[in-house]
């Protein structure tokens, strides 16, 4: 093997195709383990070969549908908790809480991704039958990647978490995830790689960016949540996902406490403490436990150096500056760093 070909049990799984382009791909270490690569492909990084053959079959022959429901994010930016309001929204009709399906299923499972999940393996699922409407899918790609879907009128939802707190979370879960023989990642390596742009699935700032402009050009089928404000009120925010995605809730709904109800089953307290959560694995075969760390807003203050505050503070600067997109700083991280006049 040599410096510009990836090593090949990596590729081995792969198309001809595939196998000849990603040849061509830049490539850069990895952040998942057991995978010596990620591959840059239309301009975004694909965490392994074998998600890179999976992209590129989602690209050819899904088809997506006006009724279908994605919910996008990059990772460790809410995802797990976006995809368990999703569910539990469209499925309050058919399951009741206390004997709910996210009591004993991870959320990853119940909206599965469309690239590691649905079209992993170099497979093509047949969604012609045994499909519940509307379909719910969850997906890392960056909205210019997602072939059909930004065609048609389906819903988007798209969750957004402050760079900083995402970072933080972001290295901690990869190295949750590492065997122990291969040791862990340190910060100042994860931190340096993150501000140069070869996150999975980003740049960070690339990705939040298309959501965002295409929410703000059509707001009828992108909807864009930020993190912190979602964890401030999260009654507000759920009551604006049942909406947009067409599925309100009743007057008596509210008054009878269901979307309290909802939050609660779907908040980080209830999700860890469930055994699922502890013991089962999601995709790549990573445990679930490895997503359930502390989802506190402002945790960043105990990682960063001031140092490192400021070269990420001069880079949202500069990637988000003009684009409307903000990222308000906790309250924590306020009274932390603020200086005292």
């Amino acid at each position: 093997m040599t410096e510009t070909q990836p090593a090949d049990h990596e590729t081995e799984n792969l198309s001809n195709e595939c196998k000849e382009l990603i040849l061509s791909l830049p490539k850069e270490r990895g952040w998942v383990p057991r995978h010596i690569y990620q591959y840059q492909y239309q301009g975004f990084w694909c965490p392994t070969a074998d998600t890179f053959q999976a992209i590129v079959n989602f690209q050819k022959h899904f088809q997506a549908r006006d009724s279908d429901i994605v919910v996008a994010s990059l990772p460790k930016s809410g995802t797990t908790w976006l995809k368990a309001l999703t569910f539990a929204v469209v499925n309050r009709h058919r399951f009741e809480v206390k004997n709910h399906p996210l009591l004993t299923t991870n959320s990853q499972k119940l909206v599965p991704f469309l690239d590691v999940d649905l079209y992993a393996n170099n497979k093509v699922p047949d969604f012609s039958s045994n499909i519940h409407e509307p379909r719910l899918f969850a997906t890392h790609i960056p909205f210019p990647s997602l072939g059909t879907i930004k065609e048609s009128n389906c819903k988007i939802v798209y969750v957004c978490r402050n760079p900083f707190d995402t970072f933080v979370s972001y290295w901690q879960f990869f190295n949750r995830a590492r065997p122990e023989s291969l040791g862990p990642l340190s910060l100042d390596e994860a931190f340096d790689r993150y501000c140069q742009g070869t996150d999975v699935y980003g740049p960070f700032w690339n990705t939040s960016l298309g959501y965002w402009k295409e929410s703000l050009k059509r707001p009828n089928n992108v909807l864009f949540f930020k993190y912190e404000e979602m964890k401030n009120d999260v009654a507000y925010h759920l009551k604006t996902l049942a909406k947009f995605i067409d599925y309100p809730f009743t007057e008596d709904e509210e008054r009878n406490g269901l979307t309290e109800d909802i939050a609660k089953l779907c908040s980080f307290e209830t999700m860890k403490k469930l055994e699922i959560n502890k013991t089962g694995a999601f995709v790549m075969n990573i445990g679930n436990k490895c997503l359930f760390r502390k989802a506190e807003v402002g945790d960043w203050v105990n990682y960063l150096t001031p140092t490192m505050e400021e070269r990420m503070s001069k880079l949202i600067e500069e990637k988000f500056g003009g684009s409307g997109l903000t990222f308000k700083r906790s309250y924590q991280a306020e009274q932390v760093r603020a200086p005292i006049y």
